[in-house]
């Protein structure tokens, strides 16, 4: 199947280049409600699922026994920009459980936002794991480990006990079998797992809705998808399209992008999960699909519908600030 062009990108009056993708977007049951191209495809959502793997922590107890709020919860579902508070608070993370970023297995990287690279570069001489984008995550992951008695070392590992609970998580909330056959390696040496597009939307709609899930799981769903949506910024970051998105309509829209032009998303007041992919992996692309989805689905308000619909139709502009093109999302 030919996926469809979704986003074209213009430059003057013509076209300059297309972006094609799918979209998948579900009810709790699996019911769609609306899709564009191969649904069915199976896609890495690498970090887009990052509300999935943090569910371990939330329901084994260890972020109620660390004492963590809506900052913490949404630190450990977020790829964040490497902001100083970001920093800071991974590191808290780690030592309320008397663990310190000697513990974090996901390597170092600077920022990858220009602003916060220059920042980083000024004032530190070489990036840490803390400046990770996934260190919430890894800081959540050390943090269930200890909780629960099991010895975080190797944690990133396949045949940790902590990647065995987040597979079981990912397979009850998607309905997808997933194992070594779907398996990768991502970018902060964790597991991915390749998952059908329709599996993804239906398991972000079960997020939002608990539908389909045991009480428990349904309960630390909904606290995490909730603790991102009332602490956007610690998501994402300053300027970043997660933390933009959710801010436009606090406690209604759930957004979170991944690596490769793939967003998982949620709407829990109508109960849908979305889930899509750039097929080239563009980023600016998908962000431009994902406004269009969430303008599309919350139509009936108008004023929130046109802000999102200016975040699906970007205006380019050169050094002098001049515009000579647009991004533009083209859902049929």
């Amino acid at each position: 199947m030919v996926n469809p062009v979704l986003v074209d990108v213009t430059r003057g009056a013509l076209t300059e280049s297309r972006h094609r993708g799918m979209i998948a977007v579900t009810d709790a049951a699996g019911g769609v409600v609306y899709a564009a191209g191969d649904i069915d495809a199976a896609v890495f959502p690498r970090s887009a699922c990052k509300a999935i793997q943090a569910l371990p922590l939330v329901e084994s107890g260890a972020a109620d026994t660390y004492g963590f709020g809506q900052r913490e919860i949404a630190l450990a579902a977020s790829s964040h920009s490497g902001e100083d508070a970001h920093i800071a608070l991974a590191a808290e993370m780690l030592e309320r459980a008397r663990r310190g970023v000697a513990d974090l297995e996901c390597g170092a990287h600077w920022s990858s936002q220009q602003p916060v690279l220059i920042h980083q570069a000024r004032t530190r001489q070489m990036p840490d794991a803390l400046c990770n984008n996934c260190s919430g995550k890894h800081a959540g992951f050390v943090c269930a480990c200890c909780h629960q008695g099991i010895d975080p070392k190797g944690y990133t590992g396949y045949d940790h006990p902590l990647q065995a609970q987040i597979r079981e998580a990912m397979e009850d909330v998607t309905g997808a079998i997933v194992g070594a056959d779907v398996c990768g390696t991502d970018g902060c040496n964790i597991p991915t797992y390749a998952v059908p597009l329709k599996a993804l939307a239906r398991g972000f709609a079960r997020m939002a809705t608990g539908e389909g899930l045991s009480p428990e799981r349904a309960r630390a769903a909904r606290r995490i998808l909730d603790a991102a949506m009332a602490e956007p910024w610690y998501v994402a970051g300053t300027g970043r399209a997660c933390t933009a998105l959710m801010s436009l309509a606090p406690g209604r829209i759930y957004a979170k992008t991944g690596a490769e032009g793939v967003f998982c998303a949620a709407l829990p007041e109508q109960g849908l999960g979305i889930a899509l992919k750039c097929e080239d992996g563009t980023t600016r692309a998908a962000e431009a699909m994902v406004a269009a989805v969430f303008a599309r689905l919350l139509s009936d308000d108008v004023e929130l519908a046109g802000r999102l619909s200016e975040r699906a139709d970007v205006r380019l502009r050169n050094w002098n600030g001049t515009e000579v093109g647009r991004v533009r999302a083209v859902l049929p």
